[in-house]
């Protein structure tokens, strides 16, 4: 009866018993939201499971590309359902979520348990780098948008959206080959072990048909949860005085990042500030280059109208603080529990500005 994440599974035919009964939007949305975060682990843990079967460099990209198909499938429903601003928050919460929230309590809990940590600065940096490229990259069709189409979406616009969604994609299949093929070493951990994309222990190995099976079966049941999820975001709103950007900025982005942040921060107490450091900006990274032109190519097929990547002026703003801040203060190699409370409160604050902000 030890303690585990999967008696939240419970909560799957709860979300559906109270949807079907007509209940609250809010109890709705929190019940779908808390069945989520276990269908989130085992896509994870199925994911890192089928690696084991591949070899490291098809198993490393396997876990870089579907380490964050929650995020992704919780988006694609919100797509479909023509919440074109609650997905362009989630992107730039997933993103702050990773590089400020899960970081910041991995730093916590590892300086608190081990006092001093240190790991590769080397890879630290390049995390860096590839995320400043990502918010400069993610501003470029904002500036657009306000400066020359602030109204009505003019050709010009819909072609540089997606030129920047296919250059994202290029620069993410060039990131893979260099993390985990030709630079490998530059990413391996202070002991000399591991590196790239892997989230750690993954237990007893599944069989492969077990491990296929999990996967198939998670993603279905989170794209069925994601549905519910959706659905109750405007009733939650409403309910609860907050807006479709707080959601997305927030818990639709906390919600699909839950298993990958919880890995992040269960390997800082573990003192393995590599793997740490390696699930939280890798996840971040993967949003900006991956699941983000990923979601405007498939708006083109699913939405309502095709998904431009013009964020407002406060989502940019918070990229680029997150991004600059977050760069600061784990670009030495070095981490303690005072730098953690640093990144935790420039979140705090961040979603404190999104929940009071005026028509965000």
């Amino acid at each position: 009866m030890k303690p585990s994440i999967n008696w939240l599974l419970v909560f799957i035919p709860i979300a559906l018993g109270v949807e079907h009964a007509h209940a609250s939007p809010p109890v709705v949305f929190f019940c779908a939201a808390l069945a989520i975060v276990p269908i989130a682990a085992l896509i994870v843990r199925s994911t890192g499971q089928l690696a084991t079967y591949t070899g490291d460099s098809v198993g490393g990209l396997l876990n870089a590309t579907f380490g964050n198909a929650p995020e992704l499938i919780i988006a694609l429903v919100a797509l479909h359902a023509g919440q074109l601003d609650m997905v362009r928050a989630s992107i730039i919460g997933a993103i702050l979520a990773n590089l400020l929230l899960a970081l910041g309590f991995a730093f916590l809990l590892g300086g608190l348990r081990h006092h001093d940590q240190t790991y590769n600065r080397v890879a630290a940096r390049t995390y860096a780098t590839m995320m400043l490229l990502a918010a400069m990259s993610l501003a470029i069709p904002s500036a657009f948008s306000r400066m020359l189409a602030p109204t009505e979406t003019v050709r010009q616009e819909a072609l540089l959206n997606v030129g920047v969604a296919a250059a994202l994609l290029a620069i993410y299949v060039l990131y893979l080959i260099y993390s985990l093929k030709t630079h490998r070493g530059s990413f391996a951990s202070e002991g000399g072990e591991g590196g790239g994309h892997g989230h750690g222990d993954e237990g007893a190995r599944w069989s492969l048909p077990r491990a296929v099976a999990s996967l198939v079966v998670a993603s279905l049941l989170a794209a069925w949860m994601s549905e519910v999820l959706v659905g109750a975001a405007d009733g939650t709103g409403k309910a609860l005085g907050m807006s479709s950007v707080f959601i997305g900025i927030v818990f639709l982005a906390v919600v699909g990042g839950a298993a990958e942040s919880g890995s992040a921060i269960a390997m800082g107490a573990k003192n393995k500030p590599d793997l740490s450091i390696s699930i939280a900006l890798g996840s971040s990274i993967q949003i900006a280059l991956f699941i983000a032109p990923v979601l405007v190519f498939a708006s083109y097929f699913i939405a309502p109208m095709p998904l431009e990547l013009s964020f407002s002026r406060a989502e940019v703003g918070t990229l680029f603080i997150g991004v600059i801040i977050g760069a600061m203060v784990y670009g030495d190699g070095q981490a303690n529990w005072f730098k953690g409370v640093q990144l935790i409160t420039i979140y705090l604050i961040i979603a404190m500005m999104f929940y009071f902000m005026p028509g965000a």
